[in-house]
C-alpha cells in the first residue's frame, strides 16, 4: 500500500525520517531555524527527547546513547555547533556504536543569529560525511541514508540544512515504517575506542583518514548524488535549496545535484565537467564546493557572479547569470513601487514584557532615556548583553545594551571590563535559559576572581525567543512531563555569591532600589528579576488608558518602549487591544502626573 503524502516542513521531515529510521534518543537546544526538529520528534512516545542545557550537553547525551548501541539524533542551529564542537570532534575520532546524526541548521541572511557562518566547513574539519537535502522529501529520505552511513563507516553524520529547507513545506511520501536497528543495545567495553588518551587517539587517527577514503569511494556511486542530462553548453553543480533556484533559472542546463557534499565524488565531478562546455557552481555563502572543484583541477566559476553573503533566490541567481553571460531563462523581475510613507515598525519588546521595567530602570539610571528634543548624554553605565528576546532592549527608546556576542558572554565580558580598570560600573544582563545554557561557568569565574560587577538574571521562566520551550529552570521536560526544576537562587548562592536579590519584574521602585544597591556595592552582586513572559499570560484585567485632563504630553511613558503606548499627531494614547493591563502596570508607575489610569467600560479613561 502506497503511503499518503503529507505536507511537512524540512524540520518535521527530518524528525519523521529519524523516527522511521529507528532513532531512540533525540536531544537539542532550541535555536532558529532548527527548533522544530526536536519539537516534532518529542511527540512520539517511544522516543526519549530532551531539551538539553546547551548544545555541548546535547551532543554528549546523544553520543552516550550511540555508545550504548542506540540510534540517536542531536539538532541545533549553526552557532550551536560551535558550542558542541568539542564533543563533536571527539565523536569523529572515537566513532560510534550505533548511528549518530547531527543536524546543523544554518541561517543564511542572518534572520535570527549573530553571524552567517557556513557550517559545511565543520564536515571537512571533523572529516565526517555531510548530507544536504534540497526539499522536505529528501530531508525525510536522507535520514535513512544518514544512519546507514553512520553505522557502516563508524562515524557521526552531519545533516546540514538552511533556513528555507528547515521552514519551507513540501509534499512528503513517508514510505517506510519505524524500524529499530543499529546494533545491540548495551555498552560495549572498548577502552581503545572510547577513551581518547593520546596513546589511543594516535591509533584512531589513521582510521579517520582510511574512513575518509572509503567515504569518497562511496560518494562516487551514491544515489544521494544525481546527474540530470540537459544541454551540453552549461553544467551546474549545486546542492541544497540552491538547486531548486538554479533549476528555475537554467532549466535547459545539465545538473549535478550533490546530496552528499563531503567528501565529494571526484571522478563523478570530473566526468560531468568533461561532458559540458562550461561548469558553474551555485551555492549559498562560502565557495565551499567551488574551491573543492578547483582543487581537483576542474575549471569552474561561481562566486565571481554569485554573492557570498545572504540568501540566494532565483532573481539573484538570474542577475548574476546575466552578468556572466549565461543563458538565463526567467524574465527580469518587475519593478514594484513601494509607498514612500510606510509606517515604521521598529523591533520592540512585547506589551507586558517582564524585561521592560528593568531595562527602563537601567536606561534612566544610566542616563540613556532621552525625552524628545533633549540632548543625548554620556551613559553612566556599561551594560553587557546576551542572546535572547531581551536583546531587543538594545533598540531605542530603551537603548540599554552595549555589547552582545554569544550565549553567556555578558558575564565574562563584564568581568573583563572590570579587570581592565575602566573606572565605570559594569552590569551584565542575561536571561534565565541563557544563564543555565552558558552563564554558570563565567559566574563561577567572577566569584573566583573577585569581580566587582553586577549581574542581572532576567527570569521569565521560559525560552521565549525560540518559541517558549522549557528549560532546566521550568521543571517541565521536552515531552511535557513534570521533572526537577533547577532553582536559580540556591544555585547562585551555592557558587559563592553573597549578595543575591530577587525582585518582581513589574515593580519599578523595587527594581530601581535593587540596581542602585548593586551599583553602590563594592563587590559582586546578582539580581534575579522574576516575571512571567507576557506571551504566556492569560489577560484577565482592564487595560490602561491616558486621562487627557492630567496628561501634559511629557513623553515619559514613551520611554519604556511599549508597543501599546503610541503617539499620533503629538498626542499619546494607549492601544487597549495591546495593553496587558494589571499584568504589567509599568506605564502607570512611571507617569509623573498619574495620568495613566484603568480604562472605563466605555473605552475612555476612567
Amino acid at each position: 500500500m502506497t503511503a499518503a503524502k503529507q505536507l511537512l516542513s524540512g524540520n518535521e521531515a527530518l524528525a519523521l525520517g529519524a523516527y522511521h529510521a529507528g532513532v531512540r534518543v533525540a536531544t537539542a537546544y532550541p535555536g532558529t531555524p532548527s527548533t522544530e526538529v526536536l519539537e516534532y520528534i518529542a511527540r512520539f512516545g517511544d522516543v526519549y527527547a530532551e531539551w538539553s542545557t546547551n548544545e555541548k550537553v546535547a551532543m554528549e547525551v546523544a553520543l552516550g546513547a550511540a555508545y550504548a548501541g542506540v540510534r540517536s539524533l542531536v539538532s541545533m542551529k549553526q552557532v550551536g555547533l560551535n558550542v558542541a564542537s568539542d564533543p563533536f570532534m571527539a565523536a569523529a575520532t572515537t566513532g560510534i556504536d550505533a548511528g549518530l546524526v547531527v543536524v546543523s541548521a544554518d541561517d543564511p541572511g542572518i534572520h535570527s543569529s549573530q553571524n552567517e557562518q557556513d557550517n559545511r566547513h565543520y564536515a571537512r574539519l571533523a572529516k565526517v560525511p555531510m548530507l544536504e537535502p534540497a526539499d522536505s522529501q529528501e530531508a525525510y529520505d536522507f535520514m535513512a541514508y544518514a544512519y546507514e552511513l553512520s553505522e557502516r563507516f563508524d562515524t557521526p553524520v552531519l545533516m546540514r540544512t538552511t533556513t528555507r529547507i528547515s521552514h519551507s513545506k513540501s509534499a512528503v511520501r513517508a514510505e517506510r515504517d519505524r524500524v529499530i536497528t543499529g546494533g545491540k543495545t548495551g555498552f560495549r567495553y572498548d577502552v581503545a575506542k572510547h577513551v581518547m588518551l593520546p596513546v589511543f587517539a594516535r591509533l584512531r587517527r589513521p582510521l579517520i583518514e582510511e574512513r575518509l577514503v572509503r567515504l569518497a569511494e562511496y560518494a562516487e556511486t551514491s544515489p544521494l548524488n544525481q546527474v540530470w542530462r540537459g544541454e551540453r553548453s552549461l553544467g551546474v553543480v549545486t546542492s541544497g535549496v540552491a538547486y531548486q533556484y538554479a533549476r528555475e533559472v537554467f532549466p535547459k542546463a545539465s545538473f549535478l545535484r550533490l546530496g552528499m557534499t563531503y567528501p565529494l565524488p571526484r571522478d563523478l565531478l570530473v566526468r560531468f565537467a568533461e561532458r559540458v562546455d562550461r561548469v558553474i557552481v551555485i551555492e549559498e555563502l562560502d565557495p565551499f564546493l567551488q574551491e573543492s572543484l578547483q582543487a581537483m583541477g576542474i575549471k569552474v566559476t561561481g562566486k565571481e557572479f554569485i554573492p557570498r553573503t545572504g540568501e540566494l533566490n532565483p532573481d539573484i541567481i538570474a542577475a548574476g547569470g546575466r552578468a556572466a553571460g549565461l543563458p538565463v531563462e526567467i524574465p527580469l523581475p518587475e519593478k514594484v513601487s513601494v509607498a514612500s510613507e510606510l509606517p515604521k515598525r521598529p523591533p520592540l519588546l512585547c506589551p507586558g514584557c517582564p524585561h521592560t521595567g528593568m531595562f527602563f530602570v537601567l536606561s534612566s539610571l544610566g542616563q540613556r532615556a532621552r525625552l524628545p528634543k533633549s540632548r543625548p548624554r554620556e551613559p553612566r553605565l556599561i551594560i553587557t548583553g546576551d542572546i535572547g528576546c531581551y536583546t531587543l532592549g538594545a533598540y531605542p527608546p530603551l537603548s540599554a545594551m552595549d555589547t552582545c556576542v554569544c550565549m553567556g558572554a555578558s558575564i565574562g565580558q563584564a568581568l573583563g571590563m572590570d579587570k581592565a580598570g575602566i573606572g565605570q560600573k559594569v552590569i551584565a544582563v542575561i536571561g534565565d535559559s541563557t544563564f543555565l545554557h552558558s552563564g554558570i561557568t563565567p559566574l563561577v569565574n567572577a566569584v573566583y576572581n573577585e569581580g566587582r560587577i553586577a549581574i542581572i538574571i532576567l527570569d521569565n521562566q521560559t525560552t521565549a525567543m525560540t518559541g517558549h520551550q522549557a528549560h532546566p529552570g521550568t521543571g517541565i521536560s521536552a515531552q511535557g512531563k513534570t521533572t526537577a526544576a533547577v532553582e536559580l537562587e540556591p544555585l547562585v548562592r551555592g557558587i559563592g555569591v553573597k549578595d543575591v536579590r530577587v525582585v518582581g519584574a513589574f515593580d519599578i521602585k523595587e527594581l530601581r532600589a535593587a540596581v542602585k544597591h548593586s551599583l553602590e556595592s563594592p563587590g559582586l552582586s546578582v539580581i534575579i528579576v522574576r516575571g512571567q513572559c507576557s506571551a504566556g499570560v492569560v489577560r484577565r484585567s482592564v487595560p490602561r488608558a491616558i486621562d487627557i485632563k492630567k496628561c501634559n504630553q511629557c513623553g515619559v511613558c514613551l520611554l519604556i518602549g511599549c508597543p501599546a503606548i503610541q503617539s499620533d499627531y503629538n498626542e499619546v494614547y494607549i492601544n487597549g487591544a495591546l495593553c496587558a493591563g494589571d499584568a504589567c502596570g509599568i506605564c502607570q508607575q512611571v507617569c509623573p502626573r498619574q495620568a495613566v489610569v484603568p480604562q472605563s467600560k466605555s473605552g475612555a479613561a476612567g
